[in-house]
Order: C-alpha cells, then structure tokens, then sequence
C-alpha cells in the first residue's frame, strides 16, 4: 500500500494570527536581512540556492557573519540565526540581544544548551499529560552513565531496564560520532560501551520513525526508516552490541515504501499540535525536530527518542516557503506589537486629554511632570 508520507499543517493559533494580520497596514518595503553564524556543512545543506532564490523574492536577504569580528560591528540584523557551539560564542550572543533587544535570535542559546544533554533533553516530554489528544506520549525508560564501564551491568540493574538496549552519547555536539548509536543485546556487552552515555530501553516500532519537523507553528512529519524489531528469539540468540550510523537521517525515506498501514500512519495531528506547543512553551525554541516512534500493536502509544535543535531542514518537503514564510511572520509579529504599543499610547494620550491630565500622585504614562 502506498502513501503520502508528509502532511503540513499550523495550529489555530496561527491561523488566528493570520485573520488578524490582514487588518495590519502592509510592511514597509524594505529588506529583511538576516545573518547567519553556521558550520559549513550546515550552510550547504541549509542555504541552497532554492531558498536563497524565493528569499530574495519575498525582501529576505541571508549575509553571513564574521566570527572573526565583534558582531555588534555588523549588520544590522534583523534576525541572527545560529547554530554552532563554544561558550565563548554563546557569551556572544548572550551579549549581543541585552544590547540589541530588537533583534531577534534563533534561538536563546541557553535554551539550545538544554538540547545537547540527552539527559536533560527529554525532560520536558516526560512529564507531559497528553491523553486527551488521541494518544500517549512518553519516553523511553533511561539511565544515564557518566564514567567507569564497569559500573554499567549494576545501573542498568537498579533501574531496571530490560535488554535490548539502546547506547547514544550523551553530548550532542553536531558531531556524526555524536549521533551514532548502538544496539546492546545481552548484559556481557554492555561493559563493552564508551561512556558518557545515556541507555534507552528498545521499544519495537515496526522500523518506522516519525521526523516531526518544527519551525515556528508549523509542522510538518515524514516518514523514516529505523531500526527494525527484534523478536524474542533474536534476543535469546543474539549477543555483542551492533554500531549503527545516524539512523534517522537516511538518504532513503519510507515514505514510498510499501508498508503495514498500521505501522505507516502518521501520529494524529490533534497529538502533534499540542506536543509541539508544549515543547515550544518548555523548551523556548522555535527551530527543532522530534523524533518519534509509535510501539508497534498499538495505534496510540507513542515514545519521544530524541529532539534536535535546528535539524536538516534541507531534507524537509517544501522548507524554502515555510522557513521564508516563518522569518516574515517573525517581522510581521514584531510590527504588530509596535502598532498596538502606539494605539494604546495614543489612546492613553487621549484619554488624559480629556481628563484635563493626570493627579499627582498618579504615574505619568506620558513621562510628563505633573502639574
């Protein structure tokens, strides 16, 4: 059976953001320019000429920043979007929004840091009550170790976690290494492992795994292959631990696959929207992916195995309009604030006007002594 593997779609929030934009004046003709700090990999696969080509047709002019020189010397920027890592360069930017408040980072780097630990990473989905939204979701059981392979077998013991085991690094840095896994089925091999590293319990999920790609309200989920299903007999008979490459990023995509409709039917949008407004609300970012898995026999159970900040978006159906789109919404909102900022200034002016002005004991919203 195949299937359309994407679908695309914006919560009601949005699309009331958008009735009300339409009684907006129209933006000043004016470029949005937009400086980007980003590895070279990240610049290839992201700023393809595509994307460059619809944004210089909406207004969107990309410059690259100078790491080299002090940022506040360049621009100015509308929007600086980033993606690289160093403490020095998030002092950088920390520096740079307390005195350029109005320009907008992607993302707060404090918020991305919370994303390059997958200890701290699933924190916010783990306590997460969604199972009025036409399914659960949670995370795998877990145990983070930090040193000493030894002492992994006695972890894993007193956590109770059940073989087979899945092994990530426990820094996510950018890095291929840091996005490798292995597979973990008996309890001899696990002192074979490299810590730091976090052990998540394997769930069967029919080798399919949910991209669900967020940038701003939209969302938008493809399928990808993963890891197949390991069946008892395997697990009784299999040994050593297996190195896998980054799984989810695979050239090859499922969603011309011919597959079990059970196991190829994407997560119910009602689910999404409210995972993905949680995790906007907790994380404080605007700009990541989730991947997800659904249990295999079951149609609503589903598990949160990772969560990347500024995923490959160059791989995601249609990024060029929804990103333009998404840097233009950011300006739209901005102008929308400062207009109804001087409405209501201009209402308050008004006001006091017509009161003959303000007593003295009050505070003067006109920053006007009072008389």
């Amino acid at each position: 059976m195949r299937l359309n593997g994407e679908i695309s779609y914006r919560n009601e929030e949005e699309k009331e953001n958008e009735m009300g934009s339409v009684l907006l004046p129209p933006l000043p003709q004016q470029k949005l320019v937009v400086g980007y700090a980003l590895t070279s990999k990240k610049v290839k696969s992201f700023l393809q000429p595509k994307l460059e080509g619809l944004a210089r047709k909406k207004g969107i002019l990309f410059v690259a920043i100078d790491q080299s020189r002090p940022l506040s010397e360049q621009g100015p920027f509308d929007i600086v979007l980033h993606k690289l890592t160093g403490k020095e360069w998030q002092q950088v930017l920390e520096d740079y929004g307390r005195k350029h408040p109005e320009v907008t980072v992607l993302d707060p780097p404090d918020a991305i840091q919370h994303l390059r630990n997958r200890q701290s990473m699933l924190e916010g989905v783990a306590n997460l009550n969604l199972s009025d939204c036409y399914g659960k979701v949670g995370v795998p059981r877990q145990v983070v170790i930090t040193k000493d392979p030894s002492s992994i077998l006695d972890a894993v013991s007193k956590a109770g976690l059940t073989l087979p085991l899945v092994a990530k690094p426990l820094v996510v840095d950018g890095s291929a290494k840091s996005h490798e896994l292995s597979l973990a089925y008996d309890q001899f091999s696990l002192s074979k492992l490299d810590p730091p590293l976090v052990l998540q319990e394997f769930v069967n999920h029919g080798g399919v795994l949910f991209k669900v790609y967020i940038v701003g309200e939209t969302i938008k989920v493809v399928r990808r292959f993963s890891l197949p299903d390991v069946n008892k007999c395997e697990l009784l008979n299999g040994a050593g631990v297996f190195r896998f490459p980054r799984v989810s990023c695979a050239a090859a995509s499922a969603d011309d696959a011919d597959l079990d409709p059970v196991v190829a039917e994407l997560p119910p949008r009602p689910l999404l929207e409210r995972l993905a407004i949680e995790l906007r609300r907790r994380l404080g970012l605007r700009l990541f992916n989730i991947d997800m898995i659904r249990e295999h026999g079951t149609r609503d159970r589903f598990y949160v195995i990772d969560i990347n900040y500024f995923p490959g978006y160059g791989k995601m159906p249609g990024y060029e309009h929804i990103f333009t789109d998404f840097l233009l919404s950011l300006v739209q909102s901005k102008y929308k604030r400062r207009l109804t900022a001087k409405a209501a200034g201009a209402e308050m002016f008004f006001d006091l006007q017509a009161s003959g002005g303000c007593s003295k004991s009050s505070t003067c919203a006109l920053n006007r002594p009072c008389t």
